[in-house]
């Protein structure tokens, strides 16, 4: 029960962040010039805030204790929060790899033959940056369970349904009691966080052999 929340909330803020990063970033990475100046200014001006100040920040505004919110605005701001703060994570490493392939003759050879820019983004770049993000978003992904984890234990979470957070949080006063309650979702987060650290690195390295044979 605990995981459903918690991994609701971190997969579909990473998904968010996913689709608007890699926008932003294959925009900032192929145009480049001013555009890619502005976005890139505006991705390490987030990036300069403490994330989690930036989280409580926005919770607190946006789901404020002192009014009644529901459990599901709460997720919702949540959700959005977390997607906030991922945004530049996955827009800079989306951008760093959309700079390099599109140097690549292929895209080259597409801009020679009168192809829009759209057409080339979307066809020829995409496809070969999507395992980049693809193992960023993995590696987010644990980051916003984490960081789901530390938002429950200063208040800030989910607290009518379980969360793996809010267990750690509810079972602090009787850590020295009865340790497993706050020891059975710690160890759930350590190994969901590993799992997908390992599966990122199994696609980064999947994809490199790929383009090592290129």
């Amino acid at each position: 029960y605990g995981a459903r929340t918690s991994l609701l909330i971190s997969v579909s803020a990473v998904l968010i962040a996913f689709v608007l990063g890699g926008i932003l970033g294959l925009i900032a990475g192929y145009a480049r010039g001013k555009i890619d100046t502005v976005l890139s200014t505006a991705f390490n001006v987030i990036l300069s805030i403490p994330s989690l100040v930036l989280v409580l920040s926005f919770v607190a505004v946006f789901a404020s204790s002192d009014q009644e919110t529901s459990n599901a605005k709460l997720m919702t701001v949540l959700i959005l929060a977390i997607a906030l703060v991922s945004v530049p994570l996955i827009a800079r490493i989306t951008r760093a790899s959309t700079m390099a392939w599109s140097e690549r003759e292929f895209v080259r050879a597409a801009e020679v033959l009168g192809g829009r820019h759209s057409r080339i983004v979307f066809r020829e770049v995409l496809p070969n940056v999507l395992p980049a993000m693809a193992s960023i978003a993995l590696l987010g992904i644990g980051l916003a369970v984490v960081a789901e984890g530390g938002l429950a234990l200063l208040g800030a979470s989910v607290v009518e349904v379980p969360s793996w957070g809010n267990m750690i949080a509810l079972g602090r006063p009787d850590l020295a009691r009865a340790p497993r309650i706050v020891a059975i979702p710690s160890v759930a987060i350590f190994f969901t966080i590993l799992s997908l650290n390992v599966l990122g690195d199994v696609v980064r390295a999947r994809f490199d052999a790929r383009e090592s044979v290129l």
